[in-house]
């Protein structure tokens, strides 16, 4: 009898020695068979602390390239190649390059959400959480943020240090209008409204608060509010559900789906494990180069 897919799974896992990741925007499916979920950066950190052989990072593409910066001794798969980040392709190192050279004292802050390359060609990273803290940290006055420009903006109204921003977006999280959260608030006006950074401006101004996806993980369970209306992908509502039973979630719009997050299913992590396929390295002089960036944004402390 061939077994279930997930007990396939398992079986394959202690077979490779072998760790599944998944972010809070992955399918139910996926976030009940990994080992850990979470956000992007503290996923690489489980794995790089985890004694396994094998990585298989269930989100999109700079997560595994991440996942590879931080553990260049083990092997990372992703289940589908396909799943690439749109903000992330917004921004090149060659055209970052040529940025830098028309603000030569800026300090380089590129989020996380940046493939190896840009990351090499940053000073330091910034997770959706800590971005205004390491801003602040510099010693700069001036500060390229690429390339999420609503972060971006976010953090500009948050410190008194210049910030010029690159003309990037989450085609997910822009997707979410004021409309929506006026919309929302109007059905459900005793629910505490948290929306993430890369929200617009005019959504964010609009929200009870702001958080990383980690964040509105731990923020729903301290909270009293027995009810929330999400700002962020919908995936995240099934692990906030699961985690809070008797509190409700609501999506600030039910069509903010990043496609490519949906792309791993059960079939291709076994796939992945079974023929060992779709292995992320990152070449050993763009990943030392981006290694010290995320360093240095370690040293000025890490939020979710």
């Amino acid at each position: 009898m061939v077994p279930h897919m997930p007990e396939r799974i398992c079986q394959l896992k202690e077979e490779r020695n072998a760790i599944i990741l998944a972010h809070n925007y992955q399918l139910g499916e996926i976030q009940d068979i990994a080992d850990y979920v979470g956000d992007s950066l503290g996923l690489s950190q489980k794995a790089a602390a985890s004694d396994a052989d094998v990585i298989v990072f269930c989100g999109v593409d700079f997560m595994a390239e991440s996942a590879s910066i931080l553990s260049p001794d083990k092997t990372v798969l992703m289940p589908d190649m396909s799943a690439t980040c749109p903000m992330a392709a917004m921004i090149t190192a060659e055209a970052l390059r040529a940025e830098k050279e028309k603000y030569p004292d800026a300090v380089v802050v590129c989020y996380v959400n940046t493939s190896a390359e840009v990351k090499a060609e940053s000073d330091i990273c910034c997770t959706s959480s800590n971005a205004i803290n390491i801003v602040n940290s510099l010693e700069g006055e001036q500060v390229l943020f690429v390339p999420d420009k609503n972060l971006s903006l976010y953090v500009a109204s948050n410190t008194d240090k210049e910030v010029i921003h690159w003309n990037g977006i989450c085609p997910t999280h822009h997707y979410i209008l004021r409309g929506d959260i006026l919309s929302a608030k109007a059905k459900h006006p005793d629910a505490e409204v948290i929306v993430h950074p890369e929200c617009r401006p005019e959504v964010i101004e609009l929200a009870d608060c702001a958080f990383s996806t980690d964040g509105m993980i731990q923020h729903a369970k301290r909270s009293s509010a027995e009810e929330f209306i999400i700002g962020t992908e919908v995936g995240i509502l099934y692990r906030l559900q699961k985690e809070n039973p008797n509190k409700k979630f609501y999506p600030a719009h039910d069509r903010a789906i990043c496609p490519n997050m949906k792309l791993n299913t059960l079939d291709k992590v076994a796939r992945a494990l079974e023929s060992m396929e779709h292995q992320i390295r990152v070449p050993e002089g763009v990943r030392a180069r981006a290694k010290r960036a995320l360093d240095r944004m370690l040293e000025v402390g890490r939020g979710d």
